[in-house]
């Protein structure tokens, strides 16, 4: 069936305008979706609407991770129609939270939609009635079973969130999560600031710890609509931030792991690695988390070759601490017994609920934008993905470890193969015109998995539409499933393996 039509396709971080996708009617949509998503290389990286006049247009974006492509499908549906919809997410359920967004923000009924509710009950929400006190958690009716609910305010420094267990006893049957109390609107602040550096300090506070994920995807999506591609230096040097992140996050959720197996040693070791990292990032741009490394089209904090000297010593120290902390702690038989076979999510369930990043390759499921769907740096210097077979807490805590391995490598190679000239490096551009009627989507590896960003302009250039997808979205389904049969008390622990983001939801 997709071959009868015109399926508009972009590489990643490109634009394409918005007359040059194809429009069909929903049966046609509905065909060529599903056939698309009938195959494991193929998963939507976003699905949305938004007011084209008084009708609402729909966007998907569908990564063909074989061909490296992304496949944009769109359907309008008109005012004076029904507001209803036939149910894409009864046939594929990963698309399960893209549909309940869209009934969230827009009031459009999803027909056989096996759990239509809003995500977040944000201000500008479409049924204002339901509040999110009143939300309809799933329930079973027996005298044999209880409730144990935790949040939404905790005990600890960390966004609030509720959290709707069902046990028997001691074994939960079932968790539901409900996310989204703060109401940021921060899609709505991209389009109220008009100013670029404003933009760009949103952009870094998605998810505070994701500070150059977010703000890295962000100056790329700006860049393609105005129509200019930022130096080779200059997405060198991001990807090497990105994979610095990667690995100071990695390395302090081990530290907490390490927390909740009682070994205080590993956890004090790692946490000490971890603010090597971070500091390396604070000389580098005067913010331990990278805020202010990333700006459109250039940067402020160019990479000097006292910096790559810096760099070099710093991961030289690093990963000989790391290796020998990391092999004591994975062969602890106290270790290996908190987190074998504690929280399973197999292969089958990863694809059925659209898992992506980590949550994903845990249980072999090969999702890595990085080897997908490249940008520069990842295409001159290839990036190989690991992945772990069980999908328990211990192949979670695995599989960071081997990633920072991995990407301590990167880096090196990276930094013995490219000569930087701080002469190349360019100014940021806090004025850049974006071009007219044009989409831009753009995808980027985080720490967490995969970040999307989708930005439309309007007649005049201004933005008009911008969405953000955190990798948290599709991931929190997974650790909901990962508390099935098995005991509460086993929730803290599978928690911080995820370590997903409260705020990075609530958009």
């Amino acid at each position: 069936m997709s071959d009868n039509f015109k399926i508009s396709t972009i590489k990643n971080g490109q634009s394409i305008a918005l007359n040059a996708i194809t429009l069909l009617n929903y049966t046609d949509f509905s065909t060529i979706v599903l056939a698309l998503l009938e195959k494991n290389e193929n998963h939507c990286v976003a699905y949305y609407a938004f007011k084209n006049n008084n009708d609402l247009q729909f966007i998907m974006v569908i990564a063909d991770d074989a061909a490296h492509d992304l496949k944009i499908l769109s359907h309008i549906l008109k005012a004076a129609e029904k507001q209803e919809l036939a149910s894409l997410t009864q046939h594929i359920f990963a698309l399960h939270i893209f549909e309940r967004e869209i009934y969230e923000n827009f009031g459009v009924f999803f027909a056989n939609h096996p759990w239509l509710k809003p995500v977040r009950f944000p201000e500008n929400r479409a049924n204002k009635i339901l509040k999110v006190n009143d939300y309809p958690f799933y329930s079973i009716k027996s005298e044999e079973l209880h409730e144990v609910g935790v949040g939404p305010v905790h005990a600890g420094v960390i966004e609030p969130g509720h959290f709707r267990f069902i046990c028997n006893g001691e074994q939960v049957l079932h968790l539901e999560i409900q996310l989204g109390w703060q109401h940021r609107g921060i899609e709505q602040l991209f389009i109220d600031k008009k100013r670029m550096l404003q933009r760009l300090i949103i952009a870094e506070n998605i998810a505070g710890d994701t500070a150059i994920g977010h703000a890295s995807t962000f100056a790329q999506v700006m860049e393609s609509l105005a129509g200019i591609e930022a130096g080779e230096q200059t997405q060198i040097e991001r990807a090497i931030a990105l994979e610095l992140e990667r690995i100071a996050i990695h390395t302090g959720d081990t530290a907490a792991l390490c927390v909740d197996a009682a070994y205080y040693l590993g956890a004090n070791v790692f946490g000490i690695l971890r603010t090597g990292i971070i500091n390396f990032m604070q000389a580098w741009c005067g913010n331990r988390l990278g805020k202010s490394l990333i700006r459109a089209g250039g940067t402020n904090s160019p990479f000097t070759e006292a910096l790559k000297q810096k760099l070099i010593e710093v991961l030289a120290a690093y990963e000989k601490q790391y290796i020998e902390m990391s092999h004591l702690t994975y062969r602890l038989p106290s270790v290996q017994n908190r987190f074998d076979n504690i929280g399973n999510i197999s292969e089958k369930q990863a694809r059925l609920i659209g898992t992506v990043g980590v949550s994903a390759r845990m249980s072999n499921v090969m999702r890595d934008i990085r080897v997908s769907h490249p940008l520069l740096a990842y295409q001159k210097f290839p990036y190989e993905t690991i992945t772990t077979q069980k999908g328990d807490v211990f192949s979670r805590f695995l599989l960071k470890r081997k990633e920072i391995k991995r990407s301590v490598i990167w880096i090196r190679h990276l930094l013995n193969n490219f000569n930087f000239n701080i002469s190349n490096t360019e100014k940021p551009d806090n004025k850049l015109s974006l071009n007219a009627n044009r989409l831009a989507i753009c995808l980027t590896e985080g720490w967490r998995g995969e970040i999307c960003h989708c930005a439309i302009t309007d007649k005049e250039g201004n933005l008009q539409h911008y969405k953000v997808k955190d990798p948290s979205m599709h991931n929190w389904k997974a650790l909901e499933l990962s508390l099935r049969d098995v005991e509460i008390s086993d929730f803290p622990i599978n928690n911080k393996s995820y370590n997903l983001s409260y705020c990075g939801h609530d958009l």
